[in-house]
């Protein structure tokens, strides 16, 4: 089965871009899942940090530097992923966000459609697809140099 990816996109990024280590928030109620991203992203070069709901997720991301990016689960408790996703994307007006999930569904229910510089991606997911998508939303394309 091969994962669907929907992305709405940008061109592609200028090398100063490409030099920069980019910083991904993670964020999903399931522990194995937080886990498995964030290893999936860390091995591709990314800054990774990681939040268990959409609470959590806003107290860390007041606390730092920007993530240039957000994966979240959609459905999460108290706080669904889209519910997060517009409230970061409010304040850090360049975040990027990936909804990685298995309730397409919901979400698209919900949200109706996605906005510029977000993507989907469906569980369960491949660490390919994953950083695939990643590379996508944040580059403008897949760089095959970076998938390892």
């Amino acid at each position: 089965m091969v994962p669907r990816i929907l992305s709405f996109k940008r061109g592609a990024g200028s090398k100063e871009r490409r030099a920069k280590q980019f910083r991904v928030l993670v964020v999903d109620d399931d522990e194995n899942m937080r886990t498995f991203i964030m290893s999936v992203l860390q091995s591709a070069g990314y800054q990774t940090a990681s939040a268990s709901d959409g609470d959590e997720a806003i107290s860390l991301a007041s606390k730092t530097d920007p993530f240039d990016l957000l994966v979240t689960d959609e459905m999460m408790p108290r706080m669904v992923g889209h519910q997060l996703a517009r409230y970061m994307r409010e304040r850090y007006l360049d975040m990027k966000v990936l909804y990685l999930t298995g309730f397409r569904d919901e979400l698209f229910k919900a949200k109706g459609s996605l906005w510029a510089d977000e993507a989907f991606l469906e569980k369960p997911v491949t660490p390919e697809a994953l950083q695939q998508a990643v590379s996508q939303l944040l580059f403008g394309r897949v760089d095959h140099k970076e998938l390892r």
